[in-house]
């Protein structure tokens, strides 16, 4: 080593370069505003803090749990897609990427305090042994479940395929537990959950994620419509779809528009995130009518599909204004089995849009000026940044009355249809006696209908009892409030054809899957209707398609 400096000092190195090698090996940079000083030493104190309370703070710590507060709380300045990934989270990236997972095949959510198996998924683990929708999970092996919540449910249920899992649910019309010895398989999640022809000519596609399978499913489905004679436009649904991959935006995009066309662009820190994706396939259908359905709870990779066909004029935005999330992901793996997720790029429209609504390095401010950048279509129809996709015809989501709200949130219908069919299998129609099964139910199950009226009485009873009002005051509101109470739940016949919709569609999920409680949903959805009507009237697609500066919003 000492040969080593020898040469370096009598070489083209001077011995201040010396100084500045020792500072590197030991970890350290020339001290200034030099980023990888700032960044070791914002290392070194990280550590020297972490090692300090590991080993001498007052009450026993779990060294892996600190260290992962610590970072969530670092990441936490950032935007909130930027996520630290531990080693038993590792499959939600394959359920990302890849729409897979190991597991029973099962969905659970919380009702009435229990975890209840909300839909089984065909052909799995679940469905062969006999798991149904409302069946209760009480224990999942040697863990009784009073105190976990879905998402700690899953990662109970979920691991390698192959492996064992057993399962003890409660079920209405059991005296007793059943007990299930599950076997965990590799579970594949569909993109295109339903895929039919609503109306007269008009195929429908819905598409609930962009996992890398995206575009070969949407492919598949267009080419079974193509096959139809009298096909006279398609409706892409892309209502509560949260994204996914970027490339598989790009591969549903290239299904429908020409060879060559910029579908979308992403700029970040660094050059090597300077990239630009182009259509490279002809697309499977070029000119038939395209009408994409988008809601608030459309993003990412959805607004991508729905900007890249608005701008290039490729078809018709319908719905309402989308989420306005702009930011592309990459997922760099660590040690340990770890991996972050960070934010490293925004992606921009053909046409240049940005549609990144909040602004996460002002902390978090989205931009009130209320003037937004003027950009154009392929044709020169206006669009706007700074926000989401607008759409070129709005129309909002069918809203549902506070009663049938009141219902959903009891999750009276899921209870109601899962007693029901034990004693009444087979096909369910709308019928009277059906919705006076249903009223009977609620009744046995005390529901009271309590709405934001109800609320604030109830505040100002209880403000006027803590003042020491009069009573005679206290006696006058809760009349107020029963007879409030009263006309809501009498108004149950004017809600009857929502409500028996809902029981409707409730039953035939539980009967039929998710594709049959999907087609049980479209015949009374606005935006779906509204979609189908206009995909099937050439002359009044074209139209729009034509509209100059940006009219008739």
């Amino acid at each position: 080593m000492k040969g080593f400096f020898r040469k370096m000092s009598r070489g083209p190195f001077s011995r201040a370069g010396v100084v500045v090698l020792l500072a590197v090996i030991s970890g350290f940079t020339w001290q200034g505003d030099d980023l990888f000083y700032r960044i070791n030493k914002g290392i070194d104190v990280y550590g020297r803090v972490y090692r300090e309370v590991s080993m001498n703070y007052v009450d026993e710590i779990d060294p892996m749990d600190l260290m992962e507060s610590g970072v969530d709380g670092m990441l936490s300045s950032l935007d909130p897609y930027t996520n630290f990934i531990n080693d038993e989270e590792g499959d939600e990236v394959d359920l990302i990427t890849y729409g897979k997972y190991g597991g029973i095949g099962i969905t659970v959510a919380t009702r009435d305090g229990k975890i209840t198996v909300m839909s089984v998924m065909d052909g799995y683990s679940a469905q062969r042994q006999g798991i149904l929708p409302g069946d209760r999970i009480i224990r999942i092996d040697d863990r009784t479940l009073s105190d976990l919540k879905p998402s700690e449910i899953r990662v109970l249920t979920r691991g390698t395929p192959g492996t064992e899992v057993k399962l003890r649910v409660e079920r209405d019309g059991e005296d007793a537990p059943l007990d299930f010895i599950l076997t965990r398989e590799e579970i594949r999640l569909r993109n295109v959950s339903y895929s039919g022809m609503i109306g007269d000519g008009v195929a429908y596609i819905r598409l609930d994620r962009f996992s890398r399978d995206a575009g070969d499913e949407i492919a598949l489905a267009l080419k079974d419509f193509r096959l139809r004679e009298n096909l006279k436009g398609v409706v892409l649904d892309l209502r509560n779809n949260p994204g996914g991959l970027l490339e598989a935006a790009v591969d549903v995009v290239e299904k429908f528009v020409p060879r060559g066309s910029l579908i979308v662009s992403t700029r970040g820190r660094k050059q090597e995130s300077e990239r630009r994706y182009v259509s490279g396939a002809d697309p499977l259908m070029p000119d038939i009518p395209l009408v994409v359905l988008i809601n608030n709870r459309s993003a990412s990779a959805s607004e991508i599909v729905a900007a890249a066909i608005q701008d290039l004029d490729r078809g018709i935005i319908l719905g309402t204004r989308s989420f306005g999330k702009g930011l592309v992901q990459t997922v760099v793996p660590l040690v340990y089995n770890t991996q972050l997720k960070i934010t490293t790029a925004k992606y921009y429209t053909p046409s240049g849009r940005c549609l990144q609504e909040i602004d996460y390095s002002r902390g978090g401010a989205a931009d009130t000026s209320g003037e937004k950048e003027t950009f154009r279509t392929l044709r020169g129809r206006n669009e706007y940044g700074n926000g989401g996709v607008t759409p070129d015809t709005v129309v909002d989501e069918r809203a549902l009355s506070p009663l049938t709200t009141a219902l959903l949130g009891r999750s009276l219908f899921f209870r109601f249809a899962s007693s029901y069919r034990s004693d009444h299998p087979g096909p369910v129609a709308a019928t009277e006696p059906l919705l006076a099964m249903f009223r009977e139910f609620i009744a046995e199950q005390d529901f009271r209908y309590e709405d934001e009226t109800v609320a604030h009485i109830n505040e100002t009873i209880d403000l006027v009892r803590e003042s020491g009002g009069d009573t005679s005051v206290i006696a006058d509101l809760t009349g107020a409030r029963d007879r409030h109470v009263e006309r809501v739940e009498n108004s149950f016949s004017d809600h009857a054809g929502e409500i028996l919709s809902a029981i409707v569609t409730e039953l035939r999920g539980l009967e039929g899957g998710e594709e049959a409680r999907i087609a049980s949903t479209l015949g009374d959805d606005p935006q779906v209707q509204a979609g189908a009507a206009l995909a099937g009237d050439g002359s009044e697609y074209r139209r729009r398609l034509t509209y100059g500066s940006g009219d008739e919003r």
